[in-house]
C-alpha cells in the first residue's frame, strides 16, 4: 500500500506542475502533456496491465479535473499505455530513444483520438489547421518534458522497487 501512496504522490505532483505551472511557459495555450508522459514511461517500465491502469488514473484526474468530455482521456490514455508497456520486455529500461520516439507516436495518437471523439460527437473545425497549431507545439513540448519525466519514473521505480525488496 506504501508503494500505491508513493505512486499517487508523484501522479498528483505532476499533475500540480502541469496545470499551474506548465500554462505560464505555454505556447498559444498549449503546453506539455505530463500525465501522458507519465503513462508512456510508467508503461515502459511496468508492462501492459500496469500501463492500462496507470493510464486510466491519469486520464480519470484528466478529466476529473478538466471538466472536458468525460472519459475521452481515460480511455485514450489506457489504449496508450497498453501499447507502450506491450513493447516493455523488449526494451532495456535505460534506453532514451524508444520513449522519446513513443512519446511522438503517442502525442499523435491522443490527438487524432480525441479528434475522432469530437468528430463524433458532431464538431465541426478545421482539424488540419488545428493539428498544425495545437499538435506540433504539444509535441515539442512533450519531447522537451519527455526525459525529465522518464528519469523520474525511472527512478521513482528502481528505488521503490528495492525499498519492496528489503
Amino acid at each position: 500500500m506504501k508503494v500505491f501512496g508513493w505512486w499517487l504522490a508523484f501522479v498528483l505532483a505532476l499533475y500540480v506542475v502541469q496545470s499551474s505551472l506548465l500554462p505560464l511557459i505555454g505556447f498559444r495555450g498549449v503546453s506539455a502533456d505530463l500525465m501522458l508522459l507519465l503513462v508512456v514511461s510508467y508503461s515502459f517500465q511496468r508492462g501492459p496491465r500496469h500501463g492500462i491502469l496507470m493510464g486510466f488514473l491519469a486520464g480519470l484526474l484528466q478529466d476529473l479535473a478538466t471538466g472536458t468530455f468525460f472519459g475521452v482521456n481515460a480511455f485514450v490514455k489506457m489504449g496508450i499505455g497498453y501499447a507502450c508497456g506491450s513493447f516493455s520486455r523488449r526494451l532495456f529500461k535505460e534506453q532514451v530513444v524508444l520513449p522519446m520516439a513513443a512519446v511522438v507516436a503517442a502525442t499523435a495518437v491522443h490527438y487524432l483520438a480525441v479528434t475522432v471523439f469530437m468528430l463524433l460527437l458532431g464538431y465541426r473545425a478545421d482539424f488540419l489547421a488545428q493539428g498544425r497549431q495545437l499538435l506540433l507545439p504539444m509535441m515539442a513540448y512533450n519531447l522537451v518534458f519527455a526525459l525529465p519525466v522518464n528519469w523520474c519514473v525511472h527512478q521513482m521505480y528502481e528505488r521503490l522497487s528495492a525499498k519492496k525488496r528489503n
